[in-house]
């Protein structure tokens, strides 16, 4: 047999070719000059040579899909199928891409399909043709579709009626529900359906621990086949006889809820799973009229926006969410009786799909997510560099070619600092200053902008801890006092001296080196964890205000970290620790990410206890306090003696991990 396609090498059309070579026929395919060198390596795979797959050079668009004269007489009654895939498949496509493509193409191809005499014409279309029908929509229905408002809907069904109306050859419609991967290899080509969610779903895993149960939306069902069904369906049904005039709906007959399939992808990436849906339809009390005009109020369109951009999602897609139609398949069902093809079950296969899509579609993976790629040539300046976390992090920073500024109180030390990294090919610039002194604060910062002019980010990881209970602390107010100046009036002096010109440019990052106390509450932390939550509260309303003129904030809820300034509890050296590089890693991921917070899944975890049950994480925290001791130097002893570390204290710290005691 001879079989003709448009559309032939994109996403389907590759995988039935496949099925038509193995039928031993020969494929012509229609393909665009520049798509020859795609069609070469479509060959290989498909171990076919160019007697087997031709290519026909043509245009969609253009009247008889741009085939000339001689190329039709020489195909004219050899082609005993004409497989037309070839249209738009993006929601967020322009009207006028999808009416040249869907409904001029299909028209362009009926024609080229009659000129050639094909003995038979398949038309795939899509469930979409059926608009936002509410109901179930059947088979034999067509001009019952209804809220064609988008352009992908409307074309659709616009091209489906071509075929009905002006196609003079027998011909067979193929609806397809929302095509994914392969559901034994999860191969896709694109970012589409659900695939938009995934990125969320990542970001929730990353954020919380899968036993963690969240709260979603419930929404309408979604009809998502693989491609590898949609193929096998379409090949048979195609060869059956006495199917003509026929529509074929390939979609599955038991369909998920967009909660449900939310669900079954989270499982599938290990992310929490929604223990709790909330149905739309719980608000249909409310006039549609007051719904309509609150999701049109320009403050709620912006944060909807922001919102979805952030999450990779179109807003074309939100419309969908809760679909209305679910689709009977009583004549597909009937012709692929007894073959064995059949929708396989979402979970069942979900697993390869995020395998695929993490590997192969992921928007991360073509983005350069490298230090160097982010801080190459930019200015960036680091506080307390000449120790612990700060100089790891300037360890990177310069490796990875910054114009790197460092500040610190001790000059011998800055500058040994400056030539150890000068010395490795560092582009370093130290500039001393005592960061809990504001005149020094607006020196540095005039210096810095003196020689650079700008900064394009900002670590502000200079700091003071202080370990010591309250009842010991009641005639210490100067500790309270110092670590007020350094970590919090310090961080915002050098904030408010850099960012007018961050402003200015419409770009600049601050990263602010936090602590897991402020998501814990650690108990014998209170002036440490003070200075921390107000530094952190400055920065989530600056961010509020500068979030639109591209001037962000991470905030890095950082454990415990095996540094100089918790040397002096000697209790630390018994309990787990991560060292200054493996804390530089994170604030690398902070420059280079800029998400809006880092912190361990245990440190998100006691944020979200002390939100819904306060009273247990306050007996936890006091469990540990109880269990750990102050320090003889916070008790007004001189004793150096290592404290002896039980063995119940060594497996709380462990469980615990990252914890301050």
């Amino acid at each position: 047999m001879n079989y003709f396609l448009t559309g032939g090498t994109g996403f389907i059309g590759r995988f039935l070719v496949e099925k038509l070579l193995a039928r031993g026929g020969t494929v012509y395919l229609l393909v665009r000059e520049q798509s020859q060198d795609k069609l070469r390596k479509l060959r290989e795979r498909w171990q076919a040579d160019e007697s087997r797959v031709i290519a026909v050079p043509g245009d969609l668009t253009s009247s008889n899909l741009g085939l000339d004269a001689d190329t039709l007489a020489s195909l004219k009654g050899r082609i005993d199928h004409f497989f037309h895939l070839a249209a738009v498949y993006d929601m967020g496509a322009d009207a006028e891409t999808q009416q040249a493509a869907n409904i001029e193409g299909t028209r362009a191809a009926v024609q080229a399909a009659e000129a050639m005499a094909a003995k038979r014409f398949h038309h795939v279309s899509s469930i979409a043709a059926a608009g936002l029908f509410k109901g179930t929509f059947r088979e034999d229905m067509f001009e019952e579709a209804e809220k064609l408002d988008h352009p992908y809907l409307r074309t659709k069904h616009e091209s489906e009626r071509v075929v009905r109306e002006n196609c003079r050859i027998p011909f067979r419609i193929y609806r397809p529900g929302m095509v994914i991967g392969h559901s034994r290899t999860g191969e896709m080509d694109k970012v589409d359906g659900p695939y938009y969610f995934f990125k969320m779903i990542q970001k929730i895993r990353h954020a919380l621990p899968q036993w963690v149960p969240t709260i979603g939306i419930e929404g309408g069902r979604l009809n998502i086949v693989p491609v590898d069904y949609v193929v096998n369906a379409m090949d048979h049904i195609a060869h059956a006889e006495g199917e003509d005039g026929k529509c074929f709906h390939l979609v599955d007959s038991d369909p998920y809820k967009v909660g449900e399939i939310l669900n079954i992808f989270s499982e599938a990436g290990h992310a929490p799973r929604m223990a709790m849906r909330i149905d739309s339809r719980m608000f249909g009390f409310v006039p549609p009229f007051i719904r309509q005009s609150l999701k049109n109020l320009p403050p709620v369109k912006r944060i909807a926006g922001a919102v979805l951009d952030d999450l990779g999602i179109p807003p074309s897609v939100m419309s969908f969410i809760n679909y209305p139609t679910r689709f009977d398949a009583r004549e597909t069902e009937r012709v692929l009786k007894g073959t064995g093809i059949e929708v396989p079950r979402l979970p069942d296969y979900a697993p390869v799909i995020w395998d695929y899509w993490e590997r192969h579609l992921d928007p991360d993976l073509f983005k350069d997510r490298t230090l160097r790629g982010t801080v190459e040539g930019k200015v960036c300046v680091v506080t307390g560099a000449t120790s612990g976390i700060g100089l790891a992090t300037a360890e990177k920073l310069a490796e990875a070619g910054a114009i790197l500024v460092i500040g610190a109180r001790t000059k011998e030390k800055l500058d040994e600092v400056a030539a150890a990294l000068e010395a490795k090919g560092g582009n370093v610039h130290a500039y001393p200053c005592d960061f809990s002194d504001m005149d020094d604060c607006d020196r540095f910062v005039k210096t810095v902008l003196d020689n650079h002019g700008h900064v394009d980010v900002l670590v502000n990881n200079a700091g003071r801890s202080i370990r010591r209970s309250l009842a010991l602390s009641f005639d210490r107010f100067h500790d309270f006092e110092r670590t007020m100046q350094l970590n919090y009036f310090g961080a915002v002096r050098l904030i408010m001296g850099f960012a007018p010109a961050m402003l200015e440019r419409k770009r600049g990052h601050v990263v602010n080196i936090s602590s897991i106390g402020v998501l814990t509450n650690a108990p014998r932390f209170s002036a440490y964890v003070a200075s921390k939550s107000a530094l952190d509260a400055f920065s989530r309303c600056a961010a509020a205000e500068w979030s639109d003129r591209n001037v962000t904030f991470t905030t890095i809820n950082m454990p415990l970290v095996r540094t100089p300034m918790i040397a002096p509890t000697k209790i630390y050296d018994s309990v787990p620790t991560l060292s200054p590089e493996e804390a530089a890693q994170m604030v690398a991921d902070a420059i280079i990410y800029r998400p809006k917070r880092i912190a361990t899944r245990l440190g998100i975890f006691a944020q979200v206890l002390h939100a819904l049950a306060p009273k247990f994480g306050e007996i936890v925290m006091n469990t540990g306090y109880r269990m750990f001791p102050d320090s003889p130097a916070a008790a007004g002893s001189q004793s150096g003696e290592k404290p002896k570390v039980s063995t119940e204290q060594v497996a709380f710290a462990a469980i615990m991990r990252g914890i301050y005691w």
